[in-house]
């Protein structure tokens, strides 16, 4: 093939593949993967797991989540709290009322989060099972 030819050919297949990412941009634009948050009270089901978000209570750096939870035996880690700037896990000790882990049969507990090294007043409570997600804000910052 001829220097001119291959010259051609890698601009048509340069062309060709920015004509594909804009239409790839495009799509992702269009596309809506927010996650709309739950109501407090409001009973959901994330995977196979059931909770309700009874409420939450702030007291001396520690932030207690109120859910009834049920629907598999597994850890409580799939719950994460997101503040204005960090993401924190779950106190596992045990203590009366804690939740530490979840069971078959739904329990009424308490997730607790040590908020003391946190940053603004913003509470985003996470519950995450596979490919699926909820959200309740606690409160807003």
């Amino acid at each position: 093939m001829k220097t001119r030819t291959l010259l051609l050919l890698s601009v048509g297949v340069g062309l060709a593949i920015l004509l594909a990412g804009g239409v790839f941009l495009f799509q992702l634009a269009n596309e809506t993967a927010s996650v709309e948050p739950a109501a407090l009270g409001e009973a959901v089901s994330v995977g196979d797991v059931d909770v309700t978000v009874l409420g939450a209570d702030e007291a001396a750096s520690l932030l207690g989540v109120e859910v009834d939870v049920g629907g598999v035996d597994d850890g409580v880690d799939s719950f994460v709290l997101v503040t204005g700037d960090r993401r924190l896990s779950p106190l596992t000790a045990r203590t009366d009322g804690r939740c530490s882990e979840l069971t078959q049969e739904p329990q009424r507990c308490r997730l607790d989060f040590d908020v003391s090294a946190a940053e603004g007043s913003s509470r985003v409570l996470i519950l995450r099972r596979g490919d699926e997600q909820r959200n309740w804000v606690l409160s807003e910052g």
